[in-house]
């Protein structure tokens, strides 16, 4: 059976609960309470997002996520009541898409629930002859050659062709990509750097990814 969310959290109670919610708003969800469980389930189900929580009681989170990564890109979103941030770095590096403070609140984690499963409901696949960006699979090639991107780099281009021939501003990135208001323009400037040289035929003459003087920059879809 397939569902738009899975919950994976040893606290048996929050995980029914939120389960329960997201089912009242057309999310269609269920919720295992471990990594053992987590397992059994995806033998016989799927799940377009995943809910995870960092500690289970069989097991790590961040240990679970490394697994699933090797035989799906489906995104998942860390769940923790723990506030460090060397977990929240941990959880991008192993291919979590964000990380959700306990307690949280029902109505903001499922509009953030929703925007993700839109987002990664919308066309699986972009490609013009020289790009290509599958969205499911994280995969990026350029002129057919495979091309390796962070979590943020990708999260960051996937959103620009999004929004393909809009300009997008600094700030809308910043609480978009980031989900931080305060970052700053060096750390935006260095990832569109990144992605840049990339995907970009001449990074010092982009077609691709354009800067828009004084609003932002713009994905136009002409990089050939």
């Amino acid at each position: 059976m397939k569902y738009n969310c899975l919950i994976i959290d040893d606290e048996k109670v929050l995980a029914d609960s939120t389960a329960e919610y997201f089912n009242l708003f057309g999310v269609n969800t269920v919720a295992v309470y471990g990594a053992d469980d987590c397992r059994k389930f995806l033998n016989d189900n799927t799940a377009e997002l995943i809910l995870l929580d960092i500690n289970l009681g069989d097991g790590s989170g961040f240990d679970l996520c490394k697994e699933l990564r090797e035989t799906t890109n489906i995104p998942i979103l860390f769940i923790s009541a723990r506030t460090s941030d060397d977990d929240k770095i941990i959880a991008l590096n192993i291919g979590g898409d964000d990380y959700v403070q306990k307690p949280y609140s029902l109505g903001v984690l499922l509009a953030k629930v929703k925007v993700v499963l839109k987002r990664y409901g919308q066309a699986a696949e972009y490609s013009d002859g020289y790009l290509s960006v599958n969205f499911e699979a994280k995969q990026v090639k350029v002129n057919g050659n495979a091309v390796k991107l962070t979590t943020l780099e990708f999260k960051l281009l996937a959103y620009l062709i999004e929004n393909k021939g809009k300009v997008i501003s600094k700030k809308e990135l910043f609480e978009k990509v980031w989900e931080d208001k305060f970052i700053g323009d060096g750390t935006l400037n260095v990832h569109i750097r990144r992605l840049r040289e990339a995907i970009e035929t001449n990074p010092n003459a982009p077609k691709y990814i354009v800067t828009v003087w004084g609003d932002g920059y713009k994905f136009t879809g002409a990089g050939l």
